[in-house]
């Protein structure tokens, strides 16, 4: 058994950077957060490498929508950082509403440079019922 301690504190600037770049769709410096060979599962993605994560968000975001990050929560377990938020996704089709599902986010930090992400785990949703 492991016993880890969290403290809530106001989000870190790498990870507002890191929602910044995709609320903008700009995909830059934003994910140097993460390790050079970082895993990603989020949902279902298994997306292995910081290039990798930041093509396949890209994708997925220009898919018709836009997001909006907002924090709820960040905890820093050291280690492990988490992350309760809403996203706004406004949709390209009027037709569709605006939803503001629920995230959850792991953060594991890499232990060789803690400064950087080694795997993320994150589901967002449902976005409807």
């Amino acid at each position: 058994m492991t016993t880890m301690t969290f403290t809530r504190k106001e989000p870190p600037q790498w990870l507002l950077d890191f929602w910044k770049e995709i609320d903008d769709k700009t995909f830059g410096k934003g994910f140097d957060c993460f390790a050079h060979d970082a895993v990603c599962n989020l949902g279902v993605a298994d997306w292995h490498g910081r290039d990798s994560i930041r093509e396949n968000l890209r994708q997925f975001i220009d898919r018709g929508f836009t997001a909006r990050h907002d924090v709820v929560e960040y905890w820093d377990g050291g280690s492990i950082k988490v992350f309760h938020g809403k996203v706004q996704m406004s949709f390209d089709d009027p037709a569709l509403p605006v939803v503001r599902p629920t995230m959850t986010h792991f953060f594991y930090m890499d232990e060789k440079e803690p400064a950087k992400v080694r795997r993320w785990l994150g589901a967002v949703g449902p976005t409807a019922f």
